[in-house]
């Protein structure tokens, strides 16, 4: 790490070891504003992006334990726009789903939405025109016209990562009657200590907000080699600056380190933290396991569970790890895992948009190898 921050590749970043219950390793290089020259601080408050999934579905979860719904109900129950969602078939027709979405397609991404940012199908396009992700939308506008567009596939015959989760995080509002930044910060982040943990930063914490950086001049430059690197969003001009009115459960969230530690000790512990209950040892169990099975689109040796990437087969994978260890990431390059194996998490936090280079994979390794018991 300090070597790609010396050959000018990362601006900063932190590593975050935790293990049998205590941290283990934790450590900040760089800087968090290469411009004004300062250096990254272990409270530093990073863009999450879609870190924010697993606690969208961690929120819905809880939900679900209270008997608000079952896995296999479609989705239209709750939110009636779904009702006639139509498949974009291959000759353009529009046809009827052979079933409804449920509400673990949605936890585990087989709904037959997609994101309309990664590929550019004719169902991508029609996202990019609708502009669904601008920010401006609460999430019942944005959920109503998202149903408005046709579906990328079958619900249930393909894993394709997309806007799933801001649609559970809607769910997660029309279930409990709170909107979902409420909901977090009573049921989650309050319980769980997750102090810095948000949709926006209020302005008497900006001072440690990180800039988000990339490498070459175009937002969507594909390579570290596209040029030399810009700001991509600084705290004086962030969105992340103003109140949010976008609760984003897919991508919204910012946080700390630290925050997001709790988060996943709390998940490791099946449920609980610090005396804190949030969920069932059996609903953790269940979130964890793989719910894709045979159903294609994840890279080999990995599954889906709720919320979260699984591991079945390490060997398969070509990455060390565990099966059962489960994870996922944000946009900005940001990474955690959850080794109940290993009883091991770790987290790995930089700023850079588009992350076009793994350096969180390559952090895990550097973990995994240091494990000498």
């Amino acid at each position: 790490m300090e070597r790609k921050i010396k050959e000018g590749k990362l601006a900063g970043v932190l590593t975050l070891v935790a293990r049998r219950g205590k941290l283990a390793y934790f450590d900040t290089l760089g800087k968090a504003d290469v411009e004004a020259d300062k250096p990254l601080k272990g409270d530093a408050i990073f863009r999450i992006y879609s870190m924010s999934k697993p606690i969208t579905t961690v929120a819905a979860m809880m939900l679900y334990e209270e008997g608000k719904f079952q896995l296999d109900d479609p989705v239209m129950l709750y939110l009636p726009e779904f009702k006639d969602v139509q498949v974009y078939a291959e000759n353009g027709a529009l046809i009827k789903p052979k079933r409804p979405i449920t509400v673990r397609d949605l936890m585990s991404h087989t709904s037959g939405l997609t994101y309309g940012l990664f590929s550019d199908t004719p169902v991508d396009r029609q996202y990019r025109t609708a502009n669904l992700l601008s920010g401006e939308l609460t999430l019942a506008e944005f959920t109503k016209k998202l149903s408005a567009l046709p579906l990328l596939f079958h619900p249930g015959e393909q894993w394709q990562y997309g806007v799933s989760t801001d649609v559970l995080g809607r769910l997660v509002e029309v279930l409990s009657g709170n909107t979902l930044d409420e909901f977090f910060r009573q049921r989650i982040f309050k319980p769980l200590g997750m102090n810095d943990t948000g949709f926006d930063v209020p302005a008497n914490k900006l001072d440690r907000f990180t800039v988000n950086y990339q490498w070459g001049q175009s937002p969507f430059a594909l390579s570290d080699d596209a040029g030399k690197r810009v700001i991509a969003d600084h705290p004086s001009k962030s969105r992340f600056a103003r109140p949010a009115t976008f609760f984003s459960g897919g991508g919204g969230l910012v946080s700390t380190a630290q925050d997001y530690m709790r988060f996943c000790q709390m998940m490791l512990n099946k449920g609980t933290f610090e005396g804190q209950r949030l969920l069932s040892r059996k609903t953790v169990e269940l979130m964890a396991s793989d719910h894709l099975g045979t159903i294609p689109g994840m890279s080999a040796g990995n599954g889906f569970g709720l919320g979260f990437a699984v591991s079945k087969a390490p060997g398969e994978a070509g990455m060390m790890g565990s099966p059962g260890e489960f994870n996922w990431g944000g946009a900005a390059g940001t990474k955690f895992w959850i080794d109940p194996q290993e009883d091991m998490i770790g987290i790995f936090m930089i700023q850079i948009l588009p992350n076009s280079v793994d350096y969180g994979s390559a952090f895990r390794v550097l973990a995994y190898q240091a494990v000498a018991d």
